[in-house]
């Protein structure tokens, strides 16, 4: 199969939102009115198609991103099904890195919730353009015009509302489209597959003409040509609307705001509508800019098959029939199935045997990919997450995706000898599966750790390793993934002078360590010049430097938020060696780091927690317990809403305890705020534990 429509009629989009917003019943639904599907999926009945691992079934959430594609009105539209969960935001990262739009779904009910924030936050980092879809209106507490101001106040958006509910919660009927000011019902026996198209409900027509007025002004605001003839109150046309609107979404200045309910199959074939009107081709986004082999910047590959050939893969995939799926996001050129490309991050060539057009865990061989697909390739050796494909003769790096670090860890032991030889191998496949899963072993005890974003994340990957790859362990206890930092700037020499196989090995390095801002890692700035130390010595010194860091002075976490200056150093001909520089660099970063007033780091999290008004003080007063810290409350219909921030190791097991808090009516997310020195009375046990042990 190759693709039979035009690169103007292709939409690359991803489904992204809160957990629990309805992100995969929309998906679903999309799947059946586009006839993907002979019936939509249900995520409470473990029966949908793009939630297709057994633990996404179980649990009724997204894990893993799944991608899909179907046609409407012509237009090729390839999805992307992202996680709501904070624990995979990893998922999301890297799906938004390749999508050229975005459909956000938010509750009716709960309007932007913590989640909501970050994927959208993900978005506004990739400049990806977005419409928004204020699902589940038949739910009790449902709140339009509620949800779409938490819009402004949480997100800063500026949305364009393009449609009115009709009734809400139980009475909730269909929308009212303020373009075509008509009202618009789907027809319950064909789960919405069919509607009429009616006039306006007499009780609702002046609020339509009121909306449909705002919708034109705030449209207006962003657009020269509606404002020109908005201020001639000349007639504008359906037409110069809608071009309007999608000229706004492109440019990020608006978000055009639909409403409905995915499970009550209402108002997601206006939804598809909006994707193919208003959200980008691949020809709408900009030419993608990379670094050339020799190290230049601004390179550029337009959207085009005739272009060279370049391609981002994004996501690595192990699976049981065709082996190892890595899915390509193609920016430009053709590949036909068979033929070798090269690996510019490894400057390996990789052979692509099989080309695969995905529907979830489905696949169909293509015989050719071009400009602006997203499929995924078989039959290469070694091609990773945030790798980049192209021709021979015109190499071209991408940007690399970057992925937060993991914030808890367990060690993890094979039970028996057979399953010591399988271990290393499945942790491995995991690992090139999901960046954001690490793997490390312990150097005092030779323990293997396994390392991720929260407890739910690693209680996935320890289900998949005993079901996918048949290893039975034994699981340590869940542990806070601290970290080290410093305090103050020092200036620190080392210098190495030893004699190894007869050959004198020698060098001096002067090192000055300051803090960081926060959230930069270890960064690396050579300030000597090759008469000082040669610049071959220069890359092991940085390569040596980086990697004392990931073990701290304190209590063996890694140092972070450190900036390394090399300031000085010597060499002599003939004696100096990589060995002389590597150690001088480790001791000089050592002894330095412990001058420099170090500390121990922990992981705050920002925490919102939702529960009946009776409950408040209760809740309230056990996040104080916790070290925690309350920063505001609001009402959300029945429910009382908190804000506080609390240090990560106070916050295990905290479901259990809400649960029994609130009678059961209790429920929370969290996500990663921020790093904060851990008090002293802590840190000190810490050291002092850590001295014992």
């Amino acid at each position: 199969m190759t693709r039979e429509v035009a690169l103007q009629m292709v939409r690359n989009i991803g489904i992204m939102a809160h957990i629990d917003a309805g992100k995969t019943t929309t998906t679903e639904r999309i799947l059946y009115y586009t006839g993907r599907v002979h019936r939509p999926g249900d995520v409470d009945d473990g029966a949908t198609q793009m939630d297709y691992m057994e633990q996404e079934r179980e649990r009724g959430i997204t894990i893993t991103s799944a991608a899909t594609t179907c046609m409407w009105r012509d237009c090729r539209i390839n999805i992307i099904d992202t996680p709501g969960h904070v624990d995979f935001t990893a998922e999301v990262e890297r799906s938004l890195r390749v999508l050229d739009g975005a459909v956000a779904v938010f509750c009716g009910v709960g309007g932007v919730e913590p989640q909501s924030e970050t994927v959208w936050k993900q978005a506004d980092t990739y400049g990806v353009p977005r419409i928004a879809f204020i699902n589940k209106m038949d739910r009790l507490g449902a709140d339009f015009a509620r949800a779409v101001t938490s819009m402004v106040d949480r997100l800063g958006a500026k949305p364009l509302v393009l449609q009115i509910p009709i009734g809400a919660e139980d009475s909730f009927r269909g929308a009212v489209d303020l373009l075509e000011m008509k009202a618009r019902i789907e027809n319950e026996g064909d789960l919405g597959a069919t509607f009429e198209t009616m006039a306006i409900p007499e009780g609702l027509a002046e609020d339509a003409e009121f909306a449909r007025i705002e919708m034109i002004e705030t449209l207006a605001e962003a657009d020269d040509e509606i404002m020109e003839l908005f201020l001639a109150e000349e007639d504008i046309s359906i037409e110069q609307l809608m071009v309007a609107i999608r000229r706004v979404t492109l440019a990020g200045s608006l978000v055009p705001v639909l409403c409905g309910s995915s499970l009550k199959n209402k108002g997601v074939q206006k939804l598809l509508d909006a994707i193919v009107d208003y959200l980008p081709s691949p020809l709408d986004r900009p030419a993608v800019t990379g670094v050339t082999k020799e190290g230049e910047a601004g390179e550029t590959r337009r959207p085009d098959d005739d272009e060279p050939f370049s391609a981002l893969a994004f996501k690595i995939l192990a699976d049981p029939f065709a082996g190892r799926l890595a899915f390509l996001r193609v920016y430009s050129g053709k590949l036909e199935a068979g033929k070798t490309v090269l690996n510019v991050n490894t400057g390996k060539r990789e052979r692509i045997n099989r080309l695969l057009l995905m529907h979830a865990d489905k696949r169909e061989d293509l015989k050719e990919t071009r400009t602006g697909d997203i499929i995924a390739a078989v039959g290469f050796k070694k091609i990773r997450t945030g790798d980049t494909l192209t021709e021979f003769n015109s190499p071209l790096v991408l940007d690399e995706m970057t992925f937060a670090e993991p914030v808890i860890y367990l060690a993890i032991e094979p039970k028996t000898k057979a399953d010591q030889d399988k271990l290393g191998d499945a942790l491995t496949a995991l690992a090139d599966e999901d960046p954001s899963f690490h793997v490390r072993k312990d150097k005092e005890s030779g323990q293997t750790v396994i390392w991720g974003m929260g407890e739910l994340h690693l209680e996935i990957l320890i289900d998949r390793l005993q079901r996918e790859h048949k290893v039975a362990c034994n699981v340590g206890r869940t542990q806070v993934a601290y970290r080290e930092t410093i305090t103050k700037e020092v200036v620190h020499q080392a210098q190495y002078d030893r004699e190894a196989a007869g050959k004198t090995n020698f060098a001096r390095v002067q090192l000055t360590l300051a803090p960081g801002r926060s959230g930069t890692g270890v960064t690396f700035a050579n300030e000597v010049g090759p008469e000082v130390i040669p610049e071959e010595f220069v890359p092991f010194i940085e390569d040596s430097a980086k990697s004392a860091c990931e073990t701290g002075i304190l209590a063996g976490y890694p140092l972070t938020d450190v900036l390394i200056r090399l300031t000085g150093g010597a060499f002599e001909e003939g004696q100096s060696s990589e060995m002389g520089f590597r150690n001088a660099a480790v001791n000089a970063l050592w002894d330095g780091a412990k001058l420099a007033d170090p500390v121990l780091l922990e992981p705050i999290m920002a925490v919102e927690v939702a529960a009946p008004a009776d409950f408040l003080g209760d809740v309230t007063g056990h996040i104080n317990s916790k070290r925690g810290r309350v920063l505001g409350m609001e009402q959300r219909k029945n429910d009382q809403v908190i804000q506080a921030e609390v240090p990560l190791d106070s916050m295990f097991g905290y479901a259990t305890s809400l649960r029994s808090l609130t009678q059961g009516r209790g429920a929370y997310s969290m996500q990663l705020a921020r790093y904060d020195k851990v008090p002293e009375k802590i840190a000190a046990e810490m050291s002092r534990l850590n001295a014992g042990g």
